[in-house]
């Protein structure tokens, strides 16, 4: 048995590193090993948008001092990255997009290089790097950092069974309200958005406010907020198509690995992990990252065209058996016990 430390962000809650953190806690424990999170649900951080992560590395750090014992530290991005200093063990860092790069998108280019700047340390900080996509890999390979790939995974027998199904024509969308996530792409594709399709977007975010007005003004556009797990899925199961026009993405997201598990047809842009599994008119269509008529395109291709989509989702089921964590969770003990047997 491992005993098993995973220092993240964030682990309850929808989002992909979330989503990810829980996965992987939930294998170790069913496969016998003691794992224990830090996370910004059970340690101080100040709740307020860019300070949250900054108070997160204190506070878990300061935590991590008074924690003895463990075989493994395991920390989910850079934020949790300095609390691998306060802990004797073997120390791993999964990063789960160029952290930096999405910082700058999101608050400008002064944090970003404040970001930056503690990325470096934080690399420096681990043992081991995993990183979540090929595109990844390559990025911090071509640096100089030995880096190895694991992409995000999910239990694909647990995944609800229920349907929501509001429309005749239903669209979802399933995401971070934010730019990085296309959902200004989105905004600006459903000008032309026929009134016999209905768009459900799900999430919340620093966009929430401006989806909320645009939905007001369309009988067609539902802006449902945050959204339990369950139901998200549920939704998803009741959708014609599931749309992620993603401008920046780390990994493989979670809601494209949900929609392929429900068999659901994918409309998504090569973004990071997206690559690694989707492959256009095979197992999904895929479109320009900020292109609004490609993605308004795409969905009256997939909606006039029973078969294709039917094509596309029993394909992607076929891709996504590859993501199970009964398939990663094994590479990551592997990974365990490679780095605890000095190999």
């Amino acid at each position: 048995m491992l005993k098993i430390l995973i220092v993240s962000p964030t682990y309850q809650g929808i989002g992909g590193v979330a989503r990810h953190v829980q996965g992987l806690v939930n294998f170790l424990k069913q496969n016998g090993h003691q794992v224990d999170v830090i996370s910004s649900e059970n340690t101080f951080t100040i709740p307020v948008r860019k300070l949250k992560n900054p108070s997160f590395m204190i506070s878990s750090f300061l935590k991590t001092r008074f924690m003895k014992n463990y075989d493994i530290v395991h920390a989910q991005n850079p934020p949790a990255a300095l609390a691998l200093k306060g802990v004797h063990a073997k120390k791993i860092l999964s990063l789960h997009g160029v952290h930096h790069e999405q910082v700058e998108l999101l608050h400008g280019n002064t944090v970003g290089e404040v970001a930056k700047g503690f990325e470096k340390h934080a690399l420096g900080w681990a043992d081991t790097i995993t990183v979540s996509s090929k595109e990844l890999y390559e990025h911090y390979a071509k640096i100089g950092y030995k880096v190895q790939y694991l992409p995000n995974a999910i239990d694909i027998s647990s995944i609800p069974t229920g349907v929501d199904r509001r429309y005749e024509k239903q669209v979802t969308y399933a995401a971070r309200m934010s730019k990085e996530k296309g959902i200004l792409d989105i905004l600006k594709m459903t000008e032309k958005l026929p009134e016999d399709i209905h768009l459900l977007l799900l999430g919340s975010g620093p966009e929430e406010k401006l989806v909320e007005k645009t939905c007001k003004n369309k009988k067609n556009l539902h802006f449902l907020g945050y959204q339990e797990k369950e139901k998200t899925i549920e939704i998803i199961r009741g959708s014609d198509i599931v749309i992620q026009p993603s401008i920046m993405e780390g990994a493989l997201s979670y809601t494209r690995l949900e929609a392929m598990a429900c068999k659901v047809p994918l409309i998504s842009t090569i973004a990071g992990g997206s690559r690694d599994a989707l492959r256009h008119l095979e197992n999904a269509y895929l479109v320009k990252p900020n292109n609004p008529d490609d993605l308004l395109n795409a969905i009256f291709e997939l909606m006039s065209d029973d078969k294709k989509r039917k094509e596309l989702a029993e394909n992607a089921f076929k891709t996504v058996q590859e993501y199970d964590w009964k398939v990663i969770g094994k590479r990551y003990l592997k990974l365990y016990n490679e780095i605890l047997n000095g190999s």
